[in-house]
């Protein structure tokens, strides 16, 4: 599954938009990103930009936009009221799918170092990609802001971790930025049955992590409580990572209360959620649903669906469609107006027009295989096997999840078809992926070669396309044996009446196992690197020997059952 990181750029620029459109233009310019969001302010002279893409293609769209935004953008003339200190002020990175906040770090700072060196900007890294816990804070990297960036830079202690450490001509204008790693924020709204802000704002400060302030006596009149530097002390709020206020919407005609979800790792949409319904029940107002302000990770909405199925003790190995229906039918996202997945998840709005081999219905399918084009081919077909098998597997884990009298077995056949559900995602990528790769290589074939350099670069092309369209079926091989698992387990566990299902599904994942590494062995005969090649076949014909082995288990468990009935 391909990576994907969220970059957040803000630019110190919001009242002329044809600056902020020479920016956004190089970032459209990359491919392997999609521009989702142009957000300018006039009072505050900045725009926020926000752009998703595989990591290496953000890094080239961030390197150009903050490379434009010098150009464009002179920090001599700039006036607004929010803090800045650069063209381009901040530049964070954002971890959305298939990639840890560790990982982002190292790219945050690769491109950190990329915009230092190459632009000569200084560059402080900030919040997770900081070099030091004092950096850690923006608003301590921000601190002087643009006005007190020539002391700032002349103190050794604010030495940039990239970049010129003085204040020069080119400085004066590019200013300071500051690149980080941080968490997705998602702006999510509760709506109530009232009017009342007062009460709306009770209830924010009951669940927001800064709480509200302590008093003596009376908690709404009585006496702010003090510590001993004078400040107010704090009774924290039930959420972690949450920034919360109640507000009336004249639009809706109903108060809400309006978060920030810092942190979603620490505190998921569906939490936060929940617990305002708590805090509202316990003061007689009712949660009558919720509104998505921007956008959300795919995986934040299906890990809700997947919440609320368990509180009703019922299978959470549902398909994606499913598992976003129950998500959105649990929190009522669609109670102020229709609440479309293709418009508000970001993995959907990266999708594209790509037809998908996956997306076909079965005749078309059947009928584009039987056509005279090359694709799809075996393997595209073996990983489909594959798919089929270890749905019949997920089908029978549920089944018996839902089973009568087996109530208390709920979450040990849940678990089992959530984990069927995985291998089946991950063999439907597989049936495009071989197809890609297949196309991989006839594209590397049509390189020029008419240079002794060109032909060199061709080679090379053709060998790394020929190497992928040789570790796809062998991905297909290894997920295809590791489904059957799941097989194994419902044969021997499940439902007896579908006992057959897992012994059909059995058969089908050895089929995609040893349809696969008929590919495994044709590619590899185009490729030179025969180290590479022979590790492949050799690893391949192990796992087939494991699969055979595991088709003989579980026909034998399945013919034993049958005879039982």
């Amino acid at each position: 599954m391909r990576q994907l990181i969220e970059c957040v750029p803000n630019f110190s620029e919001g009242r002329d938009m044809s600056v902020i459109k020479q920016i956004t233009d190089e970032i459209e310019k990359v491919e392997g990103v999609k521009l989702l969001d142009v957000d300018p302010g006039a009072a505050t002279n900045r725009t926020v930009v926000t752009f998703v893409g595989t990591p290496d293609a953000v890094i080239d769209a961030a390197y150009v936009a903050v490379k434009k935004a010098t150009e464009v953008i002179d920090m001599r003339n700039h006036k607004g009221e929010h803090p800045r200190f650069g063209a381009t002020d901040v530049c964070p990175l954002v971890p959305v799918a298939n990639i840890t906040m560790e990982e982002t770090v190292e790219y945050a700072r690769k491109l950190a170092k990329k915009l230092g060196e190459g632009l000569e900007i200084p560059i402080y890294c900030y919040e997770n990609a900081a070099f030091t816990e004092v950096r850690r804070n923006l608003a301590t990297c921000r601190s002087g802001e643009y006005e007190g960036l020539a002391e700032k830079l002349s103190n050794p202690d604010w030495k940039p971790d990239f970049g010129p450490a003085e204040f020069n001509d080119r400085v004066a204008g590019s200013g300071v930025t500051a690149v980080g790693a941080r968490d997705f924020l998602v702006a999510f709204n509760v709506n109530l049955n009232t009017t009342s802000t007062r009460r709306a704002n009770a209830i924010a400060f009951d669940v927001r992590e800064r709480g509200r302030t302590k008093r003596e006596g009376n908690p709404l009149t009585g006496k702010i409580v003090k510590d001993e530097s004078g400040k107010p002390v704090m009774i924290p709020g039930s959420l972690k990572e949450v920034k919360a206020i109640g507000w009336f919407i004249e639009e809706y005609g109903v108060a809400q209360i309006s978060m920030n979800l810092t942190n979603i790792s620490v505190t998921p949409v569906h939490i936060a959620y929940d617990e305002v319904w708590k805090k509202a029940d316990a003061r007689g107002i009712r949660v009558t649903g919720s509104e998505l302000v921007g956008l959300i990770p795919l995986e934040a909405m299906l890990e809700a669906g997947r919440y609320f199925l368990r509180k009703q003790k019922r299978s959470v190995g549902l398909d994606d469609d499913e598992l976003l229906k129950i998500a959105i039918k649990s929190m009522g996202l669609d109670d102020l107006k229709p609440f479309d997945p293709k418009e508000r998840i970001i993995e959907y709005l990266l999708e594209g027009e790509e037809e998908k081999l996956v997306d076909m219905d079965l005749t078309a399918f059947a009928n584009e295989t039987a056509s005279e084009s090359p694709a799809p081919g075996g393997g595209s077909i073996a990983a489909y096997s594959g798919v089929l098998g270890v749905s019949l597997g997920t089908m029978v884990a549920n089944l018996s999840s839902h089973k009568r009298g087996w109530d208390e077995r709920w979450e040990e056949f849940s678990d089992w078809a959530h984990k069927g559900q995985q291998y089946k995602n991950l063999l439907l990528h597989l049936v495009d992926e071989d197809t890609r790769a297949f196309n991989k290589i006839m594209d590397a074939f049509g390189f020029p070669k008419k240079t002794a350099a060109e032909k060199e670069a061709r080679m090379a092309a053709i060998e790394e396309a020929s190497k992928y369209a040789m570790e796809i079926p062998f991905r297909v091989m290894e997920a295809s044996y590791q489904s059957m698992e799941v097989m194994k387990a419902m044969a021997e566990f499940g439902n007896p009446n579908s006992v057959s299902d897992a012994g059909v599904g059995a058969l089908c994942a050895l089929t995609a196992v040893e349809g696969a590494y008929l590919n495994v062995k044709i590619n590899a005969s185009g490729i030179n690197d025969k180290v590479f090649t022979e590790d492949l076949i050799k690893r391949g014909a192990d796992i087939v020997e494991k699969t055979i082995s595991m088709r003989n288990e579980i026909i034998a468990v399945v013919d034993e059952k049958i005879k039982g009935l």
